[in-house]
């Protein structure tokens, strides 16, 4: 007895699917038959979507605090590179 295979579907599918059942134009059960899928799948995947857009919204401040994050460490480590070569050059000639 060979067990059946689960269906993988993709982000852009799932994304599809739940965005017709958030516009409720049709039933779950019409959109069942559209795409081959259980409701109950659909409904999970609508559940999804709605937790998902909240935390989209949410995380925009967080995401813009750690990119400034990176970007002064990148500029920590330029200054750091660039005062250790002033100070050579200022030895190499002389200058102190």
């Amino acid at each position: 007895m060979s067990k059946a295979k689960r269906t993988r579907y993709s982000a852009e599918f799932k994304s599809k699917v739940a965005l017709e059942a958030l516009r409720e134009e049709q039933t779950l059960s019409e959109l069942s038959a559209k795409y081959n899928v259980h409701p109950n799948q659909i409904s999970k995947w609508k559940k999804e979507a709605i937790e998902g857009m909240a935390t989209i919204f949410s995380n925009k401040h967080s995401k813009s605090e750690e990119m400034s994050e990176a970007e002064i460490k990148d500029l920590h480590a330029k200054i750091g590179q660039l005062t250790v070569e002033r100070d050579f050059l200022q030895r190499a000639f002389g200058k102190r």
